[in-house]
C-alpha cells in the first residue's frame, strides 16, 4: 500500500444505483454486489482510495447494509483499522442527525459534524457502482493545480443502456458534461443524446469548508442532489473543472451490463486494465486453491478459490467455493460463491447468486442478450 497521506478524505455512497439492478439488491447494496470472482463492487474504490494515502473514510449507508458491514469488517485487509481516522461506517439513526437519505445533500447533512471536526482540507466523494483501479492521487493534484472549486472526473464513452432504459430514472440520476478549456460549462441531466459523450464518473473533489458551507446553505432550502442542486446551476459562480480518466471501467448499470463486465474481464488485455495497477483488496477468505479432478476441462475461465471442478467449464466466471460435478456442462456463466452444479445439468448464460443448487441432470438456458438469474438459496 501507499504510505504517502493524503489531505483528504474519502466518503463513498455504496447504495447509488441499487434500483438499477433490483434483483441483486434484494438482500445487499450496490457496493456489495459480488464482482470479478473474488471482489465485491465496493473494493475497487475503496483500494483505489487507499493505496492513494487517503486512510479517513467513511461510507455512507441507506439499507440493506448488512452484508456490506460483514464484507469490510474492521478495514483491516484495506490497512483502515486505526486510532484516528481509518474506516467509519455510518448507517441510518446512529445519531439523531442521520436519516435515510435520498441524495447527497442530505447524506452529507447528516455528517456535516463529522465534516466539521475533520482536518483534511479535501474531500474525496465516489459511487460504488463502477470497478476501476483510479488515481485518486492525480484527481487532487490536478484540483490542487488548477486552483478549482470542485473538480469532477469523467470518461468518454456512450452512455450504458441500462442508465438510458431505466424506469427509475427520476430517482438515480446520471450526468453529462460539456467543456471548454477543462472547465466544466454545463451539466446534462440524465441526456438521452446517443454517441460518444463525456460521462461523468460521479467522483469529485472539493475543499471540505466549501462542502460544508455549500450542504448547509442546500440543505436548508430542501435540495436533494449534488450535481443537479448544487453544481449545475452554479456553474458561472464556482470553478468547476472536468478530470478525465482514460483508463477501464466497468459501469454496472442494469444485469446484462453486469454479466458483460464480468465476462469482459475473460480477455487479458481487461483484466490488465482493471487490475494491472495498483492492488485491490478485499476480504480474505482461507480456503484453498481451486481443484480440477481428473477429466474435468476448463477454457478461458476466471476461478477464485475454494473451487472444485469435475466438470466441463467454458467462458465462465466463478466465484469462491463453487462446485461443478462430473457430467456437467457450464458455458458463458457468471456463478456466485458457493454454487453447487450437480451432475450432468448444464448452464448456458446463466447468473446464479450465492449458495444456489442446480440439481443433477437439470438444463438452464439463457442467451447473450437476457442471461437468465437464479436467486440467492434457491434450489433448480
Amino acid at each position: 500500500m501507499v504510505n504517502s497521506n493524503a489531505n483528504a478524505l474519502g466518503i463513498i455512497f455504496p447504495n447509488s444505483y441499487d434500483s438499477l439492478v433490483p434483483e441483486l439488491v434484494g438482500e445487499r447494496l450496490m457496493a456489495s454486489i459480488p464482482f470479478a470472482s473474488r471482489y465485491r463492487m465496493v473494493d475497487f474504490v475503496l483500494s483505489s482510495m487507499v493505496n492513494c494515502g487517503i486512510d479517513n473514510i467513511s461510507i455512507i449507508v441507506r439499507k440493506n447494509y448488512h452484508s456490506l458491514m460483514d464484507h469490510l469488517g474492521s478495514g483491516r485487509e484495506w490497512d483502515l483499522t486505526r486510532k484516528n481516522g481509518g474506516l467509519n461506517i455510518v448507517p441510518p439513526f446512529a445519531e439523531k442527525t442521520i436519516k435515510v437519505y435520498n441524495g447527497r445533500v442530505e447524506a452529507l447533512a447528516s455528517v456535516l459534524d463529522f465534516l466539521k471536526d475533520q482536518k483534511e482540507k479535501y474531500v474525496v466523494m465516489a459511487d460504488a457502482n463502477i470497478a476501476v483501479n483510479f488515481d485518486f492521487k492525480a484527481l487532487i493534484d490536478a484540483h490542487v493545480a488548477s486552483g478549482a472549486d470542485v473538480t469532477v472526473a469523467y470518461t468518454e464513452r456512450e452512455i450504458p443502456s441500462g442508465l438510458m432504459e431505466s424506469r427509475t430514472s427520476s430517482k438515480d440520476l446520471y450526468y453529462t458534461l460539456t467543456t471548454e478549456d477543462g472547465r466544466v460549462k454545463k451539466i446534462y441531466i440524465n441526456s438521452k443524446e446517443a454517441g460518444v459523450q463525456n460521462l461523468a464518473m460521479n467522483i469529485y473533489v472539493i475543499d471540505r469548508e466549501l462542502l460544508i458551507d455549500q450542504i448547509n446553505t442546500a440543505y436548508v432550502r430542501g435540495y436533494v442532489y449534488f450535481e443537479r442542486d448544487i453544481l449545475a446551476p452554479q456553474l458561472e459562480k464556482l470553478n468547476v473543472q472536468a478530470y478525465k480518466y482514460d483508463g477501464y471501467l466497468a459501469y454496472i448499470s442494469d444485469m446484462k451490463s453486469y454479466f458483460d463486465e464480468n465476462m469482459k474481464l475473460l480477455k487479458e488485455e481487461n483484466l490488465d486494465g482493471l487490475f494491472a495497477g495498483n492492488s485491490i483488496y478485499t476480504k480474505i477468505r482461507d480456503d484453498n486453491p481451486t481443484r480440477y479432478i481428473a477429466g474435468a476441462k476448463a477454457k478461458n475461465i476466471m476461478a477464485a478459490d475454494g473451487c472444485v471442478i469435475e466438470g466441463e467449464v467454458e467462458n465462465s466466471v466463478l466465484f469462491r467455493g463453487v462446485k461443478i460435478a462430473k457430467g456437467a456442462v457450464v458455458k458463458n456463466c457468471v456463478l456466485m460463491q458457493d454454487t453447487v452444479v450437480e451432475a450432468d445439468a448444464k448452464l448456458e448464460h446463466i447468473i446464479t447468486d450465492k449458495k444456489v443448487t442446480i440439481t443433477a441432470g437439470k438444463e438452464v438456458k439463457g442467451t447473450d442478450t437476457f442471461p437468465v438469474y437464479v436467486a440467492k438459496h434457491q434450489v433448480v
